[in-house]
Order: structure tokens, then C-alpha cells, then sequence
């Protein structure tokens, strides 16, 4: 991979990890569109627990993953809520990240495209075409 590209890459991964390390502390608090609209029907007190009402919310549980260690945004453990959903978003980057590049490198492993060279050079018992024929017997004469 050319410097260039490298320097793209880590950029970019700068980029995500400052994102996710700091910016995502700053997001709204409040409801999105999926969780307001579960909300219709129902009266909410200040921190958003339901008081009344009827709402398809109230049938809510907990995802089977509410007890992993990234569970809710934030890291289990950490006390300071800055702290917990920084290194959340961190680790988070971290992981796709490197999800992202062991897969590009077991395609990459794989095999690529020939290349020109190799297209130019036929090898034993690959098909000899019209074409080879006709260069073949224009470099003989």
C-alpha cells in the first residue's frame, strides 16, 4: 500500500476514534423518532418513565445483551459517564475497525486479478486462441 493511502487510512481512523471517543458525549438525550413514536399514548414524567397511559413501549424488555460489557452506550464499570461512553465509542471503532481489516486481508490473501504480465504469458496446456496464433506468427517473420 502506497504512504498515501496510509495516511488516508489513519486520518480516517483518527477521525472515527475522535468522533466516537468525544463527540458522542454531546449527542441529544432526548427520544428519537423510533422511541417517541413507541411513546404515543402514554404520559411521561421528567425522566422519561411512564405515569399513564396506554403505549406500545409498556411491552418493552431488555435486549438478551443488556448485561455485556457495552451494554447502553457506555462501559460496564466505569463510573464517570464521560469517561464510559467515550471508551465505548473508542472500543467500538477499534473493533469494526480491525473486524474490517482482517476481512480485506483474507480476501487480499486470497489471490488478486492476473496482472498484464501474467495474461501475456501463456503457460503449458492453457488453450492456444486465434489470437496467439496470429502473434506468434508475426514475431516469427
Amino acid at each position: 500500500m502506497k504512504n498515501r493511502s496510509w495516511a488516508f487510512l489513519a486520518g480516517g481512523l483518527l477521525v472515527a476514534l475522535l468522533l466516537a471517543g468525544v463527540v458522542s458525549n454531546y449527542a441529544s438525550s432526548h427520544p428519537d423518532g423510533l422511541d417517541s413514536s413507541l411513546l404515543k399514548g402514554c404520559t411521561v414524567d421528567a425522566d422519561d418513565n411512564i405515569v399513564g397511559g396506554s403505549c406500545p413501549a409498556q411491552q418493552a424488555r431488555d435486549h438478551e445483551l443488556a448485561d455485556s460489557p457495552l451494554a447502553d452506550y457506555g462501559v460496564r464499570g466505569v463510573r464517570n459517564s464521560f469517561v464510559s461512553t467515550g471508551l465505548s465509542g473508542v472500543l467500538g471503532v477499534l473493533l469494526t475497525f480491525a473486524i474490517g481489516a482482517g476481512g480485506f486481508w483474507l480476501l487480499r490473501r486470497r489471490g488478486g486479478t492476473p496482472t498484464d504480465a501474467d495474461a501475456a504469458t501463456p503457460t503449458e496446456g492453457d488453450p492456444v486462441t486465434s489470437g496467439d496464433v496470429r502473434r506468434r506468427a508475426d514475431a516469427a517473420s
